[in-house]
This record gives C-alpha cells, structure tokens and sequence, in this order.
C-alpha cells in the first residue's frame, strides 16, 4: 500500500508525477494489457516475455524517462526476464491490431475518468466530434539489411489517428507497415465505429465519395473540406451570402454528391469561405462540404468546426516533441507502429492528468497556460528516483481501483500542483523566407522486407 512518509514527501513536492504514474497503473494494467494482446494477436505468441511488459519497457522510452529501449532494457532486465534480442524480437513482430487495440482501451479508460469532472465547451452541442488525420513515420535508421544500401529515407509505415477534441483524447488509431498506403484505404475500421451524432472533421485528401456517403450511413455527420478531383458533384441554386467570420466572407450553396458505386444521390451543404488571407498553399477560397442541418450549424459555424482540424496537428506534435513517437532505432515496421501507438497511449495518460488539473484549477485556464512539455520533462525527470522509493509493487492497487475512486483521487491531488512551473512559453509569429524546392528520395521499408523474408515472430 501507497503512504507514509516517503509518498507523501512525493505527493507534496512531485504530485503531476504521482498523478501520472497512478494513472499510468490503471491504464497499463497488466492482466488487461494481456487480454488486449491475447485477442487481437493472430500470429504473435506468448512465453517468458509478456506483452504488458513490452508496453511498460515501451511507455518508459515515450515519456523520455530512458533514451532509448536499451537503457530501458537495462533498468528492467530483472523484471523483463529475457534477452534483448528476445525483447526486439517481440517488438519486431508486434500485430498492429494489437498496438491499435491499446490505443482504444486507454481511451475508453480515460473518457470514463473525465467524464465525471468539469469539461470543456464542446465543440458542437449535442455531437461527439471526431478529427481525422494521418501521420507518415519519419525515416529509421539504415539498420536493417534491406536498407543499408538506400540512399533515402526509409519509411517505417503511417497511422491515420482519431482525436477527440472535447476530451483532449486520442481515440483510435488505424495503422499500415507500407508507408506507400494511401489513407483514405485506411478509413473503413473508422467508419465502422462511427454512431449516430458523430461529426467527423477531415481535411480534403478524405474528401471521397466512399468516405461521406459511407459516414452518411452510419447516421454520423461530417465537416470536409472540398476535393474538387474526388468526388462526382453538382452544384444546385445561388450560392447565398451568410456574412463574415473573422477569416473572411462566407456563402452557402446546396450540392449533390453522386455515389460511383450506386449512383445513390446525397444532398449537403457546401459552405464557401473566401479569405482575407490566402493559406500557405496559396487558396484564396475554402470549399467545406457537410451534412449537419442548419438548425445544428449555421455556415459560420460550420466554418468554425473546421478549424478544430488543427487540434490534431497539435496533438501530432505534441506526440513528436514532447512525447518520444518515433524512434530512427527501430527500423522494423511494426516496431515502429507499437512507437506510436504506446505514444498515443501515453498521451491519453496526459490528457488525463490535465483534465484533473483541469477540474481543481479551471479547464480554461489549464488549456490556455499549462505545457504538456513541462509536465512531460518532470515526468522524465523523476519518475527514475519515484521508482526507486517507490517500486512497482506498491502501485499495484490502482490496477484495480474503480474509476469512481479514481477521479476524485486525482482531482484531490491535483488541488496541491502549483501551476506556475508547467506554464506555457509563446512564441511570436516566425517570419518565412523563401526556399527552393528540394525532392528527396524515400523508400518504404515494409517492402523491402516484403522482397526479403517474413518479419520476424
């Protein structure tokens, strides 16, 4: 059990770490992760090394606690109980049904949590807004046999991720070893888990015809931008005034989108903002197609949702930059799709501990100030001397903790952070200079090995 002088000297000077390593307990639990993997794994199998402890060694390296997996290895040679071969093999051959299948149980966990504090003003009320991206993996090392003579970049695989940015969650993850993948044949398992009152907000590489008129017939909603390439559309009636957003003047018409598959004809909105700036690609114009009815979202509106896009991309870098998402060791696809998807995890972890500052400090005011950098590198910082005055065993009883005793816990803890040290530093606009385009060559390591031999199990 937790207490005495020692946690309490902890919980008083280091309580975003307490909060995140109890946290981290619940989310990781051992017999759970277990499950996860003995489901969802088809190849995969289970001996000495146990897939809750692939994950633990993995979320070490993420939070920048260890620098790499083998620093970590050393630190938890006991616990993990095997070689490090033995270890990079399991890494190397990890499902990704089983990596994406973590990434959704942590955000089940933690939206049950956050569920019974404060929240923020959702995005659209009465919807459960869903932001769609993808992220192509930076380029490995030249490690593996394949790649060590490639002159360019080799691509390790790509994930198209789900935030949910009511909840500062990321809610799924759908992943592909071959970075060659296009995305939009990502999109299915997405749409399969769409309910009605989803919106679903995607910018215009999803804009195809499969992509609306299938979320169309899960009963969900959507804000994408215009694809004028992919889709078979035509415009109905004026295209009428609906006044001006702080980014420029905006019109509405109405639109149909004819389905190539079964010539099913579906009729939406199409919101035009023309704009007092162009964006950096030069577009004067944004063409945002939707099926919310009016009564929900008015164009103004409409063109306001559009710009929680970028939630994701903070998310993304929030993974990259203050997270550890991508590791240029690990060369071996699947390797570095569990990278991302443990990042992912970890993350949720975060969104947690913010959202329970959130509920003792004000969810604004969290928002506005507080740096998960900052709250990442005391993480780093500490967590190394926490576990050794307080080892793992004593964590145990928050694996099964209810989350009715949970949240408040953690709310409780909350109420000792002092703030000031996690706040944010902005930055002031950067100016851009002009660069000459410069192609780079890239290749994609999954086919490489595909031409090779079986990744290894």
């Amino acid at each position: 059990m937790l207490g005495g002088e020692v946690f309490e000297r902890f919980l008083k000077d280091a309580p975003v770490c307490v909060m995140a390593r109890a946290t981290l307990e619940k989310m990781f639990a051992a017999d759970v992760v277990n499950e996860l993997f003995r489901r969802h794994s088809q190849q995969q199998y289970e001996r000495e090394l146990l897939f809750s402890t692939v994950v633990d060694v993995m979320s070490l390296v993420v939070a920048r606690v260890h620098p790499s997996v083998h620093a970590a290895y050393q630190r938890r040679r006991e616990e993990v109980g095997v070689s490090v071969k033995s270890l990079y093999n399991k890494l190397n051959g990890v499902e990704a049904a089983v990596s994406q299948a973590l990434v959704r149980h942590t955000a089940q966990t933690a939206s049950a949590v956050i569920a019974r504090w404060r929240s923020r003003e959702p995005c659209l009320k009465g919807y459960r807004t869903k932001v769609v991206d993808g992220n192509h993996l930076t380029g490995t090392d030249h490690r593996l046999e394949v790649l060590r003579d490639e002159g360019g970049a080799a691509l390790p695989g790509l994930a198209v991720a789900v935030l949910l940015p009511d909840l500062g969650l990321i809610e799924d993850v759908v992943s592909a070893e071959d970075a060659y993948t296009q995305e939009t044949r990502l999109l299915e398992p997405i749409v399969q888990r769409l309910r009605r009152k989803d919106l679903v907000i995607a910018d215009r590489q999803y804009c195809t015809s499969e992509f609306l008129f299938d979320i169309t017939a899960q009963d969900a909603c959507f804000v994408i931008r215009q694809h004028l390439g992919h889709l078979r559309w035509e415009l109905k009636g004026r295209c009428r005034s609906r006044g001006r957003t702080d980014t420029g003047l905006v019109c509405e018409q109405e639109v149909e989108l004819i389905s190539p598959r079964t010539e099913e004809v579906l009729r939406v909105r199409r919101i035009t903002v023309k704009l007092d700036q162009p964006t950096r690609d030069g577009d004067r114009e944004l063409h945002l197609l939707t099926n919310l009815p009016e009564t929900s979202a008015d164009a103004a509106r409409v063109a306001a949702l559009y710009r929680q896009r970028w939630t994701i991309e903070t998310a993304f870098q929030e993974l990259t930059t203050s997270l550890r998402c991508e590791l240029h060791s690990l060369g071996h696809p699947p390797a570095a799709l569990l990278t991302f998807c443990v990042a992912a995890a970890c993350f949720n972890v975060l969104a947690v501990v913010r959202a329970a500052l959130g509920q003792a400090h004000g969810v604004e005011a969290v928002d506005e100030n507080v740096s998960l950098h900052s709250l990442v590198d005391e993480l780093s910082g500490t967590y190394r001397g926490m576990m050794i005055a307080l080892p793992p065993p004593l964590w145990k009883e928050f694996q099964d903790i209810p989350v009715a005793r949970l949240a408040p816990q953690l709310a409780d803890w909350a109420k000792i952070v002092n703030l000031t040290p996690y706040k944010k530093h902005r930055r002031g606009p950067k100016i851009r200079t002009q660069r000459s385009f410069e192609p780079t060559k890239h290749v994609s390591t999954a086919r490489l090995l595909k031409k090779q031999k079986p990744p290894p199990k």
